[in-house]
């Protein structure tokens, strides 16, 4: 695959639906509905942007996420012609930002030590930073170990696994594709 032809802005073609590590009383997976802005930049540079929602349509949005960092280059994925393995690593920034209420008392009870009041719009940076919400530990970057797949105007990446685990292990690298991005 040539980067360069990754270089630029892709976007969710609708809201997406994600299978949630978080589970109903029955024990299955709570749904998780987000949408997906991304941009590659020169030298391995990624920006995504996530916003998540409490409903489908995507018309109750909960948080925004956004993270900053470079993408290491592994070698071909099996799973499609011209896949490739892809580490995310969000060495730059990370950031949440509240967009419902609820969301905004949800952190203020499971995320206060070391923040300020979490806020509606109030962006704070998670960076490098224990937040456990997101699972995330103190001084250590996130990271994704994933796939990327591009075919013409679509982008893909690996589909999460239907037990809602994450990326977080070679091990636990995704064998699917998930819903496109398209080019903005």
């Amino acid at each position: 695959m040539n980067t360069d032809d990754l270089l630029g802005s892709w976007t969710s073609l609708a809201p997406e639906l994600r299978p949630s590590a978080a589970r109903n009383a029955d024990g299955s997976s709570k749904p998780f509905y987000l949408t997906r802005h991304f941009r590659y930049l020169p030298d391995d540079v990624f920006e995504l942007s996530i916003v998540n929602a409490a409903d489908p349509f995507g018309k109750v949005p909960l948080a925004r996420i956004f993270i900053r960092g470079h993408m290491r280059w592994r070698g071909p994925h099996p799973i499609a012609e011209g896949a490739q393995k892809v580490d995310f690593e969000a060495d730059e920034a990370y950031e949440v930002t509240p967009l419902h209420q609820g969301f905004a008392d949800l952190l203020n009870q499971v995320a206060s030590a070391g923040y300020e009041r979490w806020a509606v719009g109030g962006m704070q940076s998670v960076f490098g930073r224990a937040f456990a919400p997101f699972g995330l530990a103190e001084g250590r970057n996130f990271k994704e170990f994933d796939l990327v797949h591009l075919r013409g105007d679509l982008l893909f990446w690996g589909a999460r696994h239907v037990d809602g685990r994450g990326f977080d292990t070679e091990e636990n690298r995704p064998t699917n594709l998930q819903i496109p991005l398209a080019r903005a």
